[in-house]
């Protein structure tokens, strides 16, 4: 039997982490990207941020690290990016509930909602753009809608991916991320 209150809340947690966190937290800052989409589904539009993260991966050399967290019910890769690091998370829940693995994840790795950035597409842009997106509403988009009800905050970052070649966006997101790393850093 499982103890109750919050020494098993406790105890539960520490096994979390111990699962979810990969390897020592380095001493620089922590974001999480999260690639929205549907499980099983490559290939189609709608998984375009699951994708665009298996890229991501493979550019920043951590391809081969994904690990299946049945507490976050994510696919997790941590990957250094200067004295920062990203935490990598692929859902492995449908698209409407996406926002439990990420909130899920971002609590066990002490992440605030502005410190998660969303890829996703936009079924309201045609394809071949790109937008960035400053937290706001879900504009339709259910996974974005389960991420801001379960991260309880509507001040997020989105990628918003409606392209074919999923290497240039790879790239252009690299980008971004090290432009905004280098902001927050000064």
């Amino acid at each position: 039997m499982r103890p109750g209150g919050f020494l098993g809340a406790g105890q539960r947690l520490s096994r979390a982490m111990s699962r979810c966190v990969l390897e020592p937290r380095p001493p620089g800052k922590r974001w999480m990207v999260a690639g929205l989409g549907n499980p099983g589904l490559p290939g189609t539009r709608h998984s375009v941020g699951m994708a665009v993260l298996g890229q991501l991966a493979r550019r920043l050399g951590v391809a081969e690290s994904w690990t299946r967290d049945r507490h976050c019910a994510a696919d997790l890769a941590l990957a250094p990016l200067g004295d920062a690091q990203l935490v990598l998370l692929r859902p492995r829940r449908l698209m409407n509930a996406n926002g439990r693995s990420v909130a899920r994840a971002a609590e066990l790795f002490g992440l605030t909602a502005e410190e998660v950035y969303l890829v996703h597409d936009e079924l309201d842009k045609p394809l071949g753009r790109l937008a960035l997106k400053l937290g706001g509403s879900a504009r339709g988009h259910n996974g974005v809608r389960s991420c801001i009800s379960c991260l309880n905050s509507n001040a997020w970052l989105g990628l918003i991916v409606n392209s074919s070649s999923i290497i240039i966006i790879t790239i252009i997101i690299i980008i971004i991320i090290i432009i905004i790393i280098i902001i927050i850093n000064g």
